[in-house]
């Protein structure tokens, strides 16, 4: 730092650095495997849609070492149907370790609902679950509808 610093080059920064920096995020996420090996984990979806009507779907895991972000999916081309939710969550399953994962939380939408079912059928042993603020948000506007 300080007068006469020379900066790295762009190669640098863009070859160099972003290597380094992509071979410590696989060691780092390594260690969150080990972790969903030995003790299970969960994967978390959560999708939400733009003001130009984009939708995007991400995925987390989370395990007694926190959650990490595993990866982001583009829906808008795709129709939400079960099957295709279904397809979806299974690819996410695989990619983390059927064997790892203990459930997959998703909203309460009527097609997340029966692609968590059809899951569960699937995979034997592990659960589907709609997250919970999904489901008290959905009870609240009901009760604000009957009031």
């Amino acid at each position: 730092y300080g007068p006469g610093l020379k900066g790295p080059s762009y190669h640098e920064i863009r070859v160099t650095y972003l290597k380094k920096e992509v071979t410590l995020t696989y060691e780092y996420l390594e260690k969150f495997r080990t972790e969903w090996k030995r003790t299970g984990c969960t994967i978390m979806s959560n999708g939400w849609t733009d003001r130009k009507r984009r939708s995007i779907c991400n995925f987390l895991v989370n395990s007694l070492m926190g959650t990490v972000f595993l990866s982001s999916v583009d829906i808008s081309a795709i129709s939400k149907t079960a099957d295709k939710v279904l397809e979806m969550l299974d690819q996410v399953v695989e990619k983390v370790g059927e064997e790892n994962v203990v459930q997959v939380i998703t909203d309460n939408a009527s097609n997340y609902k029966l692609a968590g079912e059809k899951l569960m059928e699937r995979r034997k042993h592990l659960f589907w679950t709609p997250y919970a603020a999904h489901c008290i948000d959905l009870m609240l506007e009901d009760l604000e509808t009957k009031v």
